[in-house]
């Protein structure tokens, strides 16, 4: 059995994040996903850039986010980034958020299926991810 691919990005609050509570607005959560989605790319070789350069596209199509405990402005987290593997066209990532003292604040999953760049559904693993799941000892 392989160890997950997994990537961890640390990131501060910023003032315009929180809301008039003081505290993150739910919505910003998603993006602090696709910051650790996008570091994860980079970091393995799967970039949307690289998704682009192999002629397809990679659309969120499901997004999910629990919210155990807020974030305030100036507080320090980390978003763990976890690639789940699945025999389908598509890319299943699964985050948690941390904050500096390791408290869950969010968890959360995104799917993203491949399209051409028509906007095409592709029903089977493009040959660019075949091969990335090769050289990360997934298949």
């Amino acid at each position: 059995m392989h160890l997950p691919l997994q990537h961890t990005t640390r990131f501060r609050v910023r003032f315009n994040e929180t809301d008039p509570l003081g505290i993150v607005w739910h919505g910003h959560y998603v993006t602090y996903f696709e910051d650790g989605r996008e570091a994860f790319g980079e970091a393995f070789g799967i970039s949307y850039r690289h998704i682009q350069n192999n002629g397809f596209l990679a659309p969120v199509v499901k997004c999910t986010c629990e919210y155990k405990s807020p974030l305030r402005h100036g507080d320090w987290a980390t978003v763990e980034t976890t690639f789940i593997d699945s025999p389908a066209a598509k890319m299943i990532f699964r985050y948690t958020i941390h904050d500096d003292s390791k408290r869950i604040i969010a968890t959360g999953e995104t799917i993203q299926v491949f399209t051409d760049t028509n906007g095409e559904l592709m029903l089977t693993n493009p040959r660019f991810f075949e091969d990335w799941k090769t050289q990360q000892g997934l298949l």
